[in-house]
């Protein structure tokens, strides 16, 4: 059997194997990203059986999964709002990333993963998955919830300082000195000030050269622009999942829903490639001696989420229910810790145990989450005393008045 035979054997079989996953993971109303990660796993070094043929196709897929996710996300922002987001949520944003970033350094730091891997866990450990976080409020009915704006706003300054941290993680992986590493970022954080400028002034512009009423060619112009993008960022030393995230906020109105509609089942193509493949590179016998590490990072975090929540919501008049449900919303993580994890392993800067822990710790936060949001309401409304006369009318259903 010839390697092009094999190796198409091997790509519809992981193909169909994720179908199934992301159908159980549906089915039990959870994000599929921790069963394409055990199915990674089993499939890759030290896995039950390990696929060898499709090792180049997959490199190349997930970096274009990795591409396509950030596409998306700015395409849900204008520059406008995110502005905007920014300074509405900037104190809650300046305390979740030190509440949330802060145990993963600590952490990687006992394990003496160094000041890289340091780097590396804080970010693994700081950034909700919003793409769970959006789904586990649709499912649930609290789109239109008082806290909703407030996780919303948290999001969109994560987004925003994941788009800095990027250009910094990928100046130091690159193993620049510290003088070089300040240039490296000087220059990517002028580059990416200049391409907001220009975005608010001339991003409709953007919009109507990729614009197109034919689906075939809307999708291959997106598809093409995203990937010239993110490379021409790539060789100046800015990372191309930046790019890639400029590029989805420069594209507005119209074109940015038809853009979503035609990219989203490539995006989930490719990035569940990216999640399989960052499983296929861990070797799921390191896992069992940092599980104790994972867990306890996954506990600590998902506390120090809910605080955030609270906090955040709290500053804006919201009940405790709408606190409770601000925090546990916040929970899990995803895409973009298995994104900062598959970028600094990728590079060899980094020990192998980080990819173990990074993938245990995703595995349970992307479960926790969801739960923790379902379970979270019923909890706080045990914990209220027993109402001695009639409450008020509210406009929010859901949105109990504060009494404790």
């Amino acid at each position: 059997m010839n390697s092009t035979t094999l190796a198409l054997i091997e790509l519809g079989a992981v193909f169909f194997v994720l179908g199934l996953l992301g159908r159980v993971a549906a089915r039990f109303g959870m994000s599929p990203i921790p069963f394409y990660l055990v199915g990674g796993l089993c499939f890759g070094k030290g896995g039950f059986i390990q696929l060898g043929d499709i090792g180049e196709f997959s490199h190349l897929a997930s970096e274009i999964g990795v591409v396509l996710l950030l596409l998306l996300l700015g395409l849900e922002y204008t520059a406008g709002e995110l502005v905007t987001g920014l300074r509405s949520s900037r104190t809650a944003g300046m305390l979740d990333l030190i509440l949330n970033a802060t145990p993963g350094a600590v952490v990687a730091l006992v394990l003496g993963l160094g000041p890289i891997g340091a780097f590396v866990l804080a970010g693994v450990t700081y950034i909700s998955s919003s793409g769970i976080v959006a789904k586990v409020l649709q499912d649930l009915g609290r789109l239109g919830n008082r806290e909703t704006p407030v996780v919303l706003s948290i999001l969109v300054f994560e987004d925003l300082t994941m788009a800095v941290y990027l250009l910094i993680l990928t100046a130091v992986l690159t193993g620049v000195s510290i003088l070089g590493g300040l240039e490296a970022v000087a220059i990517s954080l002028g580059l990416v000030t200049v391409v907001l400028v220009l975005v608010i002034r001339y991003g409709r512009y953007v919009a109507l050269v990729l614009d197109s009423p034919d689906r075939e060619s809307l999708l291959l112009k997106l598809l093409g622009a995203a990937l010239l993008v993110a490379g021409i960022a790539s060789a100046l030393q800015v990372s191309a999942a930046v790019g890639a995230f400029l590029l989805g906020i420069a594209i507005s109105g119209s074109t940015a829903h038809n853009a979503t509609r035609v990219l989203e089942p490539l995006r989930d193509l490719f990035a569940a490639i990216f999640f399989v493949f960052f499983g296929l590179n861990t070797d799921p016998t390191a896992i069992p001696p940092v599980l104790g590490w994972a867990i306890l990072l996954a506990v600590s975090t998902s506390l120090t989420k809910l605080a955030t929540g609270w906090i955040a919501a709290r500053q804006h008049g919201i009940a405790r229910m709408g606190r409770a449900r601000a925090g546990a919303a916040l929970i899990a993580r995803g895409e973009f810790s298995i994104v900062i994890a598959g970028l600094a392993v990728s590079s060899g800067q980094v020990d192998s145990r980080l990819a173990a822990i990074a993938s245990a710790y995703v595995m349970i936060t992307a479960v926790l989450g969801p739960v923790a949001a379902r379970v979270v309401e019923p909890v706080i409304r045990a914990a209220k005393p027993r109402l001695t006369r009639p409450s008020r009318v509210l406009e929010t259903p859901g949105d109990e008045p504060d009494l404790l």
